[in-house]
């Protein structure tokens, strides 16, 4: 670069050959070039400059973070500038000494700016001393705010040239972007915390980007500097500054709010705490350290700072207003009369989490709007499903009216949305949560289910007690029992009956329960089922129904009468049930036994296939599945069957033969003395001797079992199924006990 130097003869060459020298740091170039007669040392020349740059990365609820960048482009600049921007002290110096502007202005700033970008502290220091006007050094002190530059931001300060409004500006870029040091060296060089300035302001949620007139605190509010927060509020920072850079507005006379979105300047001008609500940190720090100087429920136009939580649908916000005292209560009176609370405008926006919070902190469940609306009318005017659930389980009351006379259930229907509503409260009632009514002629539960026909929670609501609400009349006089009888639901007309129904009811048209009927089959069943419910009398009934009436509900003095009387004890009803099968199905045991006794067919099964056995296993009772298999294994073993003899304990051939057992006890296979054994035990399986001596053959057949003799002796018997000898083994037991039993109290009797 000297030889080059060395030829050049125009001023704009040699000084080209200056600034990129300097630019480089070669001291012997930029030596010749101030020597050579031609040189301007001012001279703007463009080169190729990696310059810093700084840009804020927002994050979701975290404080922004700065990211330093380089970007390299060409532009005008000085040698000064050059030497400066690349932190070439000695050049500096030389340049200054030959006579370099230290105010001389280019696109990229003065070289007081390059200095500060770069955080060349002593080449900004030599700057300085070398006479930089007011504008250079205001500027390089906004630069080095920008890049966080705090020792070049303490020698500027110290300066005294700067003025109140580029200072103010300063702080504001220090604030926003997170710079405590600088923050802290600015005001307590005397900034004022309080200042206002234009400053860009951006966040990525809510969206904003934006040029805005604000404080300090402020733009580290958007900017989520909680550290900074903390530090200016304890500097003095006031806290009731209104700025317009959220998201929302609102209709003072309705009270309804608008979405305008952020830095549009057409958002309701509010204070710091509403700002740290809607651009919110995810610790909530901020909103804590406001709260310590406003109180959660001062109002701005009525309005308070939950309502603003809710608007943004900010849950730890709301939670942390509420845990600071705020009114879950406060009601917003608006210019047109209009008036609602916390939960009407989390209702309104379906904030399922904050209706949550609302409701455990004991906010008023069931207040209403100016309109007589409710929080849980409200969801479902909206269609909010979730909320809707949420309030009615809670004990939201469904029988109140609003000012239209409106109920839950009518304003559903208007809406469209009257299916799934309707389906969320049987869903909450199957699954055993009580609905509450204040006012049951607008809304029984009983009367909801009795619809349905859905007996399971029909018998669940009377469970809860209910009782009273059995024979209430709706608005057009229907009791529950006459809702299930027109609807044909023959059960759960069955079940509001035995429970007290009060049949006799009519409606508003003089309707009874059987005249609302809709066909002759439905009126017949209720009839039986009339019938069957009267006991003063019931053997003059109709015996087939009222047998079967007595099986299902246990009564066993009715039983007896009835099989007295001849009533057929096989008989089936609609549904092909015997009297057995219901007793069964019920769990009624000692009914069971006594139709038994009586002769009950227990092989009898319905068009489904169920048998009394099948349905006594199904029953919540298992006695009465014991009843059945023992009078069953008794029949069998009484009756006798064909059975595989083993002899000489599995040694000898075996052989079939009929065998059966005598009520006294006797295992008969035959007509000698060796084939009639009295029995003292049985057991289902071989014995280990008897598996020894079959090891080659078939000793573990699942129809295997043994008797054993009153003389110790083991008999070994092969059942043609497992079933089979099962019952062989329950059958024979049961006798042997009914034998012992017998035997012993004759002998009490002696």
């Amino acid at each position: 670069m000297r030889q080059v130097l060395e030829l050049e003869e125009d001023e704009s060459s040699v000084s080209q050959l200056l600034i990129e020298a300097a630019l480089v740091g070669e001291e012997a170039t930029v030596n010749d070039a101030l020597a050579h007669k031609l040189v301007d040392v001012n001279y703007r020349g463009t080169v190729s400059l990696r310059v810093k740059y700084s840009d804020t990365v927002q994050q979701e609820g975290a404080p922004d973070q700065v990211k330093i960048e380089y970007e390299e482009f060409k532009t005008d600049v000085t040698p000064l500038f050059a030497a400066a921007h690349a932190g070439h002290i000695n050049i500096t110096r030389k340049l200054l000494k030959a006579g370099a502007d230290v105010n001389q202005k280019v696109f990229r700033g003065y070289a007081t700016t390059a200095a500060a970008r770069e955080g060349h502290y002593m080449i900004l220091n030599l700057l300085q001393r070398a006479g930089a006007q007011q504008l250079a050094l205001e500027d390089a002190l906004l630069e080095a705010c920008l890049f966080g530059q705090g020792k070049s931001v303490e020698l500027l300060i110290s300066s005294d040239m700067t003025r109140p409004e580029v200072l103010a500006q300063a702080l504001l870029y220090a604030s926003s972007r997170g710079f405590m040091d600088i923050v802290a060296v600015l005001i307590k060089s005397g900034v004022d915390v309080n200042s206002w300035h234009r400053v860009l302001l951006r966040s990525a949620k809510p969206a904003l980007h934006a040029n805005v007139n604000c404080t300090p605190l402020i733009a580290a509010i958007v900017a989520r500097q909680d550290l900074v927060v903390k530090y200016l509020l304890k500097a003095g920072a006031k806290t009731k500054c209104k700025v317009s850079l959220g998201a929302w507005t609102w209709d003072y006379g309705a009270g309804e709010e608008l979405r305008v979105g952020g830095g549009a300047g057409l958002a309701e001008p509010y204070n710091e705490a509403w700002c740290a609500i809607e651009y919110w940190d995810s610790k909530g720090s901020i909103l804590r350290m406001l709260l310590e100087y406003l109180s959660p429920n001062d109002q701005h136009n009525g309005r308070t700072l939950i309502f603003h939580a809710i608007l943004c649908q900010n849950t730890v916000a709301t939670k942390l207003l509420l845990a600071a005292g705020a009114d879950a209560e406060h009601c917003i009176p608006t210019r047109d009369g209009h008036e609602f609370r916390p939960l009407h405008l989390a209702a309104r926006l379906g904030c399922l989490a904050i209706l949550k919070l609302l409701v455990a902190h004991g906010c008023k469940l069931n207040a209403q709007t100016h309109s007589g609306n409710t929080a849980l009318m409200l969801c479902a005017k909206a269609g909010f499903q979730d909320c809707f659930k949420y309030l009615l389980i809670a004990g939201a009351d469904v029988g109140l009216l609003n000012q239209q006379g409106q109920s839950v259930m009518s304003i559903t229907y208007v809406c469209g949305s009257g299916s799934s509503i309707h389906d969320i409260m049987w869903e909450a009632l199957k699954a055993g949560h009580t609905i509450y009514s204040s006012n049951p002629e607008v809304f029984n539960s009983v009367h909801f289910v009795a619809r349905l026909g859905d007996v399971k929670t029909l018998q669940s609501l009377l469970k809860q007690g209910v009782g009273l609400l059995i024979n209430v009349q709706d608005k057009l006089g229907y009791s529950p029992a006459m809702i299930a009888a027109k609807e044909g639901h023959i059960e759960a007309f069955k079940l509001l009956v035995y429970a007290g129904a009060d049949v006799g009811l009519k409606n508003y048209q003089n309707e009874t329960a059987l005249s609302v009927a809709k066909s002759i089959e439905t009126r017949d069943s209720l009839e039986r089922i009339l019938v069957e419910a009267i006991m003063a009398d019931v053997s003059k009934g109709k015996q087939f129904n009222a047998l079967h009436f007595a099986a299902a509900r246990g009564k066993l003095e009715v039983l007896m009468q009835l099989i007295k009387h001849g009533s057929d004890i096989n008989a089936q009803d609609d549904d092909d049930y015997t009297p057995l099968m219901l007793a069964a199905k019920e769990g009624h045991d000692e009914a069971c036994r006594l139709l038994l006794l009586a002769g009950a067919d227990t092989s009898i099964s319905t068009s489904q296939g169920e048998t009394a056995i099948t349905l006594a296993k199904q029953a919540a009772s298992s006695k009465t599945e014991k009843v059945i298999m023992d009078h069953l294994a008794k029949k069998f073993v009484l009756g006798g069957s064909l059975l595989l003899k083993h002899t000489r304990q599995g040694k000898g051939t075996p052989h079939m033969k009929t065998v059966r057992m005598l009520k006294c006890g006797v295992l008969s296979w035959g007509d000698s003395s060796k084939r009639n054994v009295m029995c003292c035990d049985t057991v289902l399986g071989p014995s280990p001797r008897f598996q020894r001596n079959r090891r080659n053959s078939d000793a573990t057949s699942p129809g295997t079992f043994r008797i054993i003799t009153n003389t110790g002796r083991e008999v070994h018997f092969e059942s043609s199924t497992a079933a089979n000898a099962e019952l062989w083994v329950r059958g024979i037991k049961l006798i042997i006990l009914e034998v012992s039993i017998q035997a012993t109290l004759k002998m009490n009797s002696h």
